[in-house]
């Protein structure tokens, strides 16, 4: 009878919940669990596979505390692994929808190896003339949201002027560029001079600029739209957002994905400019991107042409090895990373 094997599984495990900025030390990368090859007996319903790729979100640190008002999304388990978007293949299977070496990509545990139970999350790759490692990104949920926010929450026209705020991110650089193929005058705002001549020589932004040099924001705001914007694409709140909305058209459309700079803060700052919403009748609407995921199919029409005639451009920040991943998440709240951020737990 042949042994089964039992492998170590590496994994990155959640300490304890965060106050203020996150650190490498909140996570701790264990090789102490094992897990075994086999499906076990007389239970359907499951997935055994092995994770390839893992993805970097700034959502990701809003799991970290311990309770968030509102939250769409379940908080980390302390002594736990992280969990996050990620690439897989499957090893086994006894769930009816999924078979032995198809490629998913779906919200996995970090770690070498996962049994999966809830498979509800997991979508399968068909498309493998692309990286693999674009299913964390421009395939995946970013590509998702920054497709979903454009064109379904901003309702754009062409000729509108378009601003997109942490614009060299994974979901930020895909906005940039949609704007730009529906013909949109776009400016980005990033925070060092590489990533805006990224903006600017790569992504194709009209123009962009470093948020770090501007003394005022409303100056600057002014000088890239003296007319006003018609489109913001909001990615970091704060005073960016109480400036925008200063310089906001009428009727302007502003689609709410994210506010990282509000994420470690303990008490949030206010904005002083709400207001602007009603005197320039501006729509501001939030949304979340899983709301969204039955127009996934249509979005891979849309996109996989666009990267396959060369029409988008994406950039990745790659890291090897679960045990650098920590490190990796964490710098995303310091804007260390060029582009998408991925982790490579195993190459194909």
């Amino acid at each position: 009878m042949e042994e089964v094997a039992v492998v170590r599984n590496k994994q990155v495990i959640f300490k304890d919940f965060v106050n203020g900025y996150p650190k490498t030390s909140d996570m701790v990368v264990t090789s102490d669990a094992t897990i075994r090859l086999e499906l076990p007996k007389n239970e359907t319903g499951l997935i055994l596979t092995k994770n390839l790729y893992l993805s970097c979100d700034p959502y990701m640190r809003n799991r970290m505390n311990q309770t968030l008002e509102g939250a769409y999304i379940h908080s980390f388990t302390p002594g736990s692994p992280i969990i996050g978007y990620g690439v897989s293949r499957i090893l086994d299977s006894s769930h009816p929808d999924f078979k032995k070496g198809e490629l998913i990509w779906g919200l996995i545990n970090w770690e070498e190896y996962s049994l999966i139970k809830d498979t509800s999350s997991f979508m399968k790759i068909q498309h493998t003339d692309v990286p693999l490692s674009y299913y964390t990104g421009i395939l995946g949920m970013p590509g998702m949201t920054a497709y979903v926010g454009f064109y379904k929450i901003c309702s754009p026209k062409k000729g509108d002027t378009v601003f997109v705020s942490a614009a060299s991110g994974a979901v930020g650089q895909l906005v940039g560029q949609f704007a730009k193929l529906f013909g949109c005058y776009v400016v980005g705002s990033a925070g060092s001079k590489e990533k805006v001549d990224l903006l600017k020589n790569k992504f194709g932004f009209d123009e962009a600029f470093n948020y770090k040099e501007e003394q005022d924001l409303n100056a600057a705001l002014k000088r890239y739209f003296p007319d006003g914007i018609d489109i913001y694409f909001e990615n970091v709140g704060g005073k960016m957002l109480d400036e925008v909305l200063r310089n906001m058209r009428l009727f302007g459309r502003i689609a709410a994905c994210g506010m990282i700079s509000q994420y470690n803060l303990d008490q949030p700052e206010g904005t002083h400019n709400l207001f602007m919403i009603v005197m320039k009748r501006i729509r501001m609407e939030g949304f979340l991107v899983f709301d969204h995921y039955d127009s996934y199919p249509k979005f891979l029409e849309t996109i996989l042409p666009l990267i396959h005639e060369g029409k988008i451009n994406y950039v990745e920040d790659i890291v090897d090895g679960l045990e650098n991943g920590p490190d990796a998440l964490i710098g995303l709240f310091s804007g260390s990373n060029i582009g998408k951020q991925v982790v490579v737990i195993a190459h194909e």
